[in-house]
């Protein structure tokens, strides 16, 4: 397992058409012994669209990982300054990306 022992934060943003295809790489890199921590947008937490519902989107990154969804602030706090994590997944990486991690303070 070429990632054993690694702390991956995985930030989903509102790209929704694009979760489905993002999730199996998810499952890969667990499978490759990552601990995974699923870090959603606002839009990812609260949106339903033609391509799934925030609900279905929050179990299955649930099921794959383990961990709920961090969605707020408060959640993301042992991210911050005390390195928690060994490397951040931003996928997918739209337009709107910089201003969430500029306000989430990621």
């Amino acid at each position: 397992m070429l990632l054993n022992g690694l702390k991956i934060g995985f930030g989903l943003t509102g790209s929704f058409c694009t979760i489905d295809s993002i999730m199996p790489e998810v499952e890969n890199l667990v499978k490759e012994g990552a601990e995974v921590f699923p870090i959603i947008s606002e839009s990812v937490d609260r949106f339903d669209t033609r391509f799934g519902t925030a609900k279905d989107t929050k179990e299955k990154l649930k099921a794959l990982t383990g961990k709920d969804p961090i969605s707020t602030i408060i959640g993301a706090e042992p991210i911050g300054p005390k390195g928690f994590l060994d490397a951040l997944v931003i996928a997918p990486c739209t337009g709107n990306t910089p201003i969430w991690l500029n306000v989430r303070k990621w």
